[in-house]
């Protein structure tokens, strides 16, 4: 049993976990930089410890600063939440070595999955569907040249040991390739220290669908259904429902029974996402493994009734998983909107500042708000631009669709530039609630549509 357990992230997801901690009777500590001082993370946790200046490298993502504040404040247990450290293995390794408990998969199970070929050739050798593409790295441009005339156009080139769209380059074009490719080869350098990358097929149209699967650490695994998370801007998840109402109960077994086998071939504990591309015809192909909290992980909370934060907790205090598959049943509908401090007008640049006034959605049965900011905050410059995620669950989608219309109209900061005007726009849109759109469809149809509007709007009351 943990006693204390150290929060080792910001914003809303450590105020998400403080919250779990709280509920389960455990010592909660907040770790924050000098810029989060004030932060509700740190008024919300039992103790709260500084780890270093405001750059996320030289705090949140600090292994060293982690660990020390566990240390010093006696803790058993940290909980990554996600980003920052969540995915380094060499941390877990660190963590393992010193004998505190993370709260998270083994850090070799981490290591496999992060390494995007290695998680392919994993997936393949457990019989999982994958994307035609490289079976290994390419190093150099004429091997890439190689695959991409045997594979075809449109494809992909990705980082291997990539994340949030770092060292991947889509090229539909055959001119555009030496180029595009060399130009993901730098920047994986840059960002990654190697030129690890691997060449996939681009499934087009397709739609992402996530399985989110708990492991304990006694052989078992189960699947909390599956999410839709297509709304995608520059690979970056906008909306995401539970379940995939484009799923009929076939695809959705073979989609959800692929994932728990994966796990189980991996022997992977406590949760994760397995991320896949389903085709038009109704195939689908492994894409990639989140070895940790996903930021969408309320709508699959929402639809199922566990709560995933606590059942981490317990799994790495070596507790049995708390439901068996057939416990597991999937009801109503969810949503979630990403509430973000950017302004979509101007090429989503980040928002930052003083929140003078704040009003966020509440009320009414299925809603739910999880956010780190509150009125007379100041939003620091130097993080991720989420401030809140809303999320609505109710008995069907168009209940769905109502209450998260009545949520967003609430929403009121003074003081930031928001995307609650886009969110608004998405959920009326006919097509997102008719269930019509893949993952390019955002940023190919509705974003050009809407900008055009939104500039003669503009122009309109100018005149």
């Amino acid at each position: 049993m943990f006693k204390k357990v150290l929060v080792a992230n910001r914003g809303e997801i450590a105020v998400r976990i403080i919250r779990a901690l709280r509920e389960m009777n455990i010592t909660s500590v907040a770790v924050y930089s000098e810029a989060d001082r004030e932060a509700l993370h740190t008024q919300l946790a039992d103790e709260a410890i500084c780890i270093g200046p405001a750059k996320g490298l030289d705090s949140y993502a600090n292994p060293v600063a982690i660990l020390s504040a566990a240390m010093v404040t006696g803790a058993d247990a940290i909980h990554p939440g996600y980003g920052f450290l969540s995915e380094r293995s060499d941390f877990v390794a660190l963590c393992e070595e010193v004998n505190i408990k993370f709260i998270g998969p083994k850090s070799h199970i981490i290591e496999a999955m992060g390494n995007k070929q290695n998680a392919r050739n994993t997936m393949k050798a457990a019989g999982v569907p994958i994307t035609p593409g490289s079976d290994g790295l390419v190093h150099s441009l004429e091997e890439a040249h190689a695959i991409a005339q045997k594979i075809g156009f449109p494809l992909i080139i990705k980082a291997a040991d990539g994340g949030g769209g770092k060292g991947m380059r889509r090229v539909e074009d055959p001119k555009d390739f030496e180029a595009l490719f060399l130009q993901a080869q730098n920047e994986t350098q840059s960002v990654y220290g190697n030129q690890d990358l691997y060449i996939e097929k681009i499934i087009y149209p397709a739609r992402h669908i996530e399985v989110q699967l708990l492991g304990d650490e006694h052989g078992h695994v189960i699947h909390l259904g599956e999410r839709d998370c297509s709304l995608q801007r520059n690979n970056q998840k906008v909306i995401e429902f539970a379940p995939a109402v484009c799923l009929d109960e076939a695809t959705r077994q073979a989609i959800c029974g692929a994932a728990v086998k994966a796990a189980s071939a991996i022997g992977y504990t406590n949760a994760g996402t397995i991320e896949f591309l389903l085709a038009d015809n109704g195939e689908f192909y492994f894409m990639e493994m989140n070895t940790r909290l996903q930021v969408e992980h309320p709508v699959t909370e929402m639809i199922t009734g566990v709560d995933i934060v606590q059942e981490q907790i317990k799994i790495a205090m070596g507790q049995p998983l708390s439901y068996q598959q057939e416990d597991i049943v999937l009801s109503g509908f969810a949503i979630e909107c990403r509430l973000n401090a950017e302004d979509p007008l101007h090429q989503f640049r980040p928002a930052a500042g003083h929140i003078k006034q704040l009003v966020l959605p509440s009320g009414g049965m299925g809603l739910r708000v999880e956010s780190g900011i509150y009125p007379q905050y100041t939003l620091p410059p130097f993080y991720d631009s989420m401030i809140a995620k809303i999320i609505v669950h109710q008995p069907n989608r168009e209940a769905a669709f109502r209450l998260m219309e009545r949520a967003l109209y609430e929403v009121a900061v003074d003081g930031l530039v928001t995307n609650v005007e886009l969110l608004e726009a998405m959920v009326a849109d006919s097509h997102i609630q008719a269930d019509d759109y893949h993952t390019k469809w955002l940023e190919e149809s509705f974003m050009p549509a809407w900008l055009d509007f939104q500039k003669e709007a503009e122009a309109t009351e100018e005149a």
